[in-house]
C-alpha cells in the first residue's frame, strides 16, 4: 500500500481514506515533524467537502496523541494554509482537500514550517513511520504531554491582506466587471471579498457550498459556464477556481477559455517587461506546448521543464532562482507572492497585466498560436521500462529529426502508455503518431 501520490494522500473518503488510516497518518506525520519541532503547533485547514469533518477530527486525534497542539481554521484555500503556516510560526500545515476531484474523494496535503509542500523524501519518511506499528505505539504520549486543539475563525483576514498587497497599489479594479466561479469550494469567502475590496464589480457564482456540490459541474473544470455568463453580463473577464482555490482558469470577454500555456506566456513576458522576472526563465512541465518555449525564447526567456505536479515546478524554480512558473492546467506560481499555486493571487496578476496593457483580455492573453499536438493512450499488458524497449529510441530519433517533440510515459494508475507528439506541421505529427502507435502495439 502506497500512501502518497502526485499531490499528497488522496482517495475515496471513508474507503481508502477512512478515519483509522487518517489517524495513523496524523500520528506518523506528527512523529516526523516532531524531530525538528520548535513550537509544537500544527495548522489544519480544509475545503468544503462533508467528509472534511471526519478527516479533520481524525487528524486532530492523531496529532494530539503524539503531543502536538492543533490550530483549526476551517474552510480556507490551500495557498492560505501555506502562507499561514509560516506566518503563525507552526511546525507544519495540513490541508484537507482533494482539489478538483468530486466530493466523494478527499485528500491530505502537508506543508513544512516554511509553507512549502513536502518533498518526496519527506513523504517516504512519513510512510516508513506509518507502517512501523511499534514506533507509532511507542511514540504516543500520556498525561500533560498530550496535545490540545483550538479553532480560530479570524485568520481569514491575514490571508486577504496578503493577497491584496500583491496587487499594484497604483492600479484599481474600479470599472471592471468580473465573473467569479468559486466552485462551491474553499475560495467562496475570500475570492469575492478580495475582488470587491479592490473595487471590482463582481458577479459571483457557485459560492454556496453544501458539502456535496464542490466542483459539481462548476469551477475550473467547467469554465464554459462562466463563459456564458461573461457574455450575458458583458463582463470584462471570467475567473474560475477549483475546489481548493489553488488553480486558475481565465475566460476572456468573448466567453472563450484562455489556454493555460498562453496564459503562462503572457504573464511571463509581462513580468520580463516589468523587470520583475528573476532567473531569466519560466518553469513549466513536460506537458507544456513547445510553442510556449519558442515564444518565450523570442524574448530571451528560457523554459524549464519539470515533471507533472506543481511541487516539481516549484522545486525547479528554487533550484534555478526563478520566481515564476506553473502548469498548463492552471497551477500558476508567483513565488514572490505565494508559496504554492494560488488561483486568487494569479488572478490579480492577470488583471494587472490587462490594466497595464490597456487592451482587452482576448488580445493580451492570446500572444501566440499553439503547435498541433496529439495525445493517445494505449492499453498495454506490461509496463516494460522504456529504456529496455528495443528499437524505441531509434523510432523517436527519426521523429525528432522532423522537429517534433515527444513525451512517452506510463500511467501511474492504469495499464496504459501515454504517447504525446507535437510539432509545427500537423500532417508530419499525424504521420509520426501513426508510426509510433504501430511500433508500440507490436512491442507492448
Amino acid at each position: 500500500m502506497k500512501l502518497f501520490g502526485t499531490d499528497g494522500v488522496r482517495g475515496l473518503a471513508g474507503d481508502f481514506l477512512d478515519a483509522n488510516t487518517v489517524l495513523k497518518l496524523a500520528q506518523a506525520a506528527g512523529i516526523y515533524f516532531r524531530k525538528h519541532s520548535t513550537t509544537k503547533r500544527i495548522l489544519v485547514g480544509k475545503d468544503t467537502r462533508r467528509s472534511g469533518y471526519m478527516i479533520e477530527n481524525a487528524l486532530v486525534s492523531g496529532l494530539t496523541s503524539v503531543g502536538y497542539d492543533v490550530i483549526q481554521i476551517g474552510p480556507m484555500p490551500t495557498p492560505a494554509i501555506a502562507y499561514l503556516t509560516e506566518s503563525m510560526r507552526c511546525d507544519a500545515g495540513i490541508m484537507i482537500s482533494a482539489s478538483h476531484n468530486p466530493y466523494e474523494d478527499n485528500g491530505i496535503k502537508f506543508f513544512d514550517n516554511k509553507g512549502d509542500k513536502l518533498g518526496t523524501q519527506c513523504e517516504i519518511e512519513i510512510e516508513k513511520i506509518f507502517f512501523d506499528k511499534d514506533m507509532v505505539l511507542n511514540e504516543q504520549v500520556t498525561g500533560q504531554k498530550i496535545g490540545s486543539s483550538k479553532r480560530i475563525d479570524d485568520v481569514i483576514g491575514r490571508y486577504i491582506v496578503s493577497i491584496k498587497s500583491s496587487f499594484p497599489k497604483d492600479l484599481s479594479l474600479y470599472g471592471l466587471r468580473i465573473v467569479l466561479d468559486c466552485a462551491n469550494g474553499a475560495g467562496y469567502k475570500v475570492g469575492p471579498t478580495i475582488l470587491n475590496e479592490l473595487g471590482a464589480d463582481v458577479i459571483t457564482i457557485n459560492d454556496k457550498p453544501d458539502g456535496y456540490n464542490i466542483n459539481d459541474n462548476c469551477g475550473a473544470l467547467h469554465p464554459q459556464h462562466v463563459g456564458k455568463i461573461v457574455k450575458e453580463y458583458r463582463a470584462d473577464i471570467g475567473i474560475a477556481l477549483d475546489g481548493d482555490a489553488d488553480r486558475l482558469v481565465v475566460i476572456d470577454e468573448k466567453g472563450q477559455v484562455v489556454d493555460g500555456d498562453k496564459l503562462l506566456g503572457a504573464l511571463c513576458t509581462f513580468l520580463h517587461k516589468e523587470g520583475t522576472l528573476k532567473g531569466g526563465s519560466c518553469a513549466a512541465t513536460v506537458m507544456s506546448n513547445k510553442a510556449l518555449e519558442d515564444y518565450l525564447a523570442s524574448s530571451g526567456i528560457s523554459l524549464l521543464r519539470a515533471n507533472v505536479g506543481d511541487k516539481h515546478v516549484l522545486h525547479d524554480m528554487k533550484e534555478n532562482g526563478v520566481n515564476f512558473g506553473g502548469e498548463q492546467s492552471g497551477h500558476i506560481i508567483f513565488s514572490d507572492v505565494a508559496k504554492t499555486g494560488d488561483g486568487l493571487a494569479s488572478a490579480l496578476q492577470v488583471l494587472a497585466l490587462i490594466l497595464r496593457s490597456g487592451k482587452k483580455a482576448s488580445e493580451v492573453l492570446n500572444p501566440f498560436e499553439l503547435y498541433p499536438q496529439i495525445l493517445i493512450n494505449l492499453n498495454i499488458t506490461e509496463k516494460i521500462p522504456l529504456e529496455e524497449i528495443a528499437g524505441l529510441e531509434e523510432v523517436l530519433e527519426s521523429i525528432r529529426k522532423k522537429g517534433i517533440r515527444d513525451l512517452i510515459r506510463y500511467s501511474g494508475t492504469e495499464n496504459k502508455i501515454r504517447l504525446l507528439l507535437e510539432g509545427k506541421n500537423k500532417k508530419d505529427v499525424e504521420k509520426s503518431m501513426d508510426e509510433l502507435v504501430s511500433f508500440v502495439k507490436k512491442v507492448l
